[in-house]
């Protein structure tokens, strides 16, 4: 009997029940963080003038998505033993900050990009310009996925954060690869479906750029801390 009580919560069922009790919890405290953001983003029309609008929508985006990260990293694994309000609600208040010092600056510059795309038969550029400027788009959405896993699981400067993430942005090719079919798995769901299921999906996705980021997690332990 001792054993079976011992044993509570640490079976392949209680594993799962105690992932979706997480996800579904760190989910419905992302969507109340980026609310405000959230709620704007719908009112704005498809218009390109509305980008900096929606760049402003976004900045909860980063705070929320940075403590997230800290949840599902700190998850735990037994039912008896789940505290997933309590560890976003940390995560919230140690990372807002550093993730808003590198999540403002991303923004800017991929809304410079998007208006300077949205807006390109007036610059009178040639066309590998328009091309160029989509790959340094893609580039500097995946450093920013680096750069959030980095922000919210260790204290680094912004700026030693900054250059970490471009450093694993090429020496953990797989990860950066699996960040980007998240993107793609992200932008799909917006265009065919509806902008909010990204959203609404937020936790899953994190969870998979987590699981992906391992090796740059580990790596970081390694090597970039005492």
């Amino acid at each position: 009997m001792s054993g079976t009580v011992s044993d509570f919560g640490t079976g392949v069922l209680s594993r799962a029940a105690a992932l979706i009790h997480t996800l579904l919890t760190v989910e419905a405290l992302f969507l109340a963080a980026a609310a405000p953001g959230l709620a704007g983003l719908l009112l704005l029309g498809p218009d390109p003038a509305n980008l900096p609008l929606a760049a402003l929508c976004l900045l909860p985006l980063g705070p929320a998505a940075s403590a997230a990260l800290y949840a599902l990293h700190h998850r735990g694994r037994d039912l008896t033993e789940l505290h997933p309000a309590r560890c976003y609600a940390h995560g919230w208040r140690l990372n807002a900050g550093p993730a808003l010092t590198l999540w403002t600056p991303l923004l800017a510059w991929l809304t410079v990009i998007a208006f300077t795309l949205t807006h390109f038969a007036a610059t009178g550029l040639p066309g590998w310009w328009a091309v160029l400027l989509g790959v340094i788009g893609v580039a500097s959405l995946l450093w920013g996925a680096h750069a959030l896993v980095l922000t919210s699981l260790f204290t680094f400067r912004a700026r030693d954060t900054a250059r970490l993430a471009a450093y694993f942005l090429f020496r953990h090719g797989r990860t950066t690869l699996a960040a980007a079919s998240l993107l793609v798995l992200a932008a799909g769901l917006t265009a065919l479906l509806t902008e909010a299921l990204p959203a609404l999906l937020a936790a899953p996705l994190l969870l998979s750029l987590l699981h992906a980021g391992r090796p740059v997690i580990a790596e970081t332990q390694e090597d970039f801390t005492a």
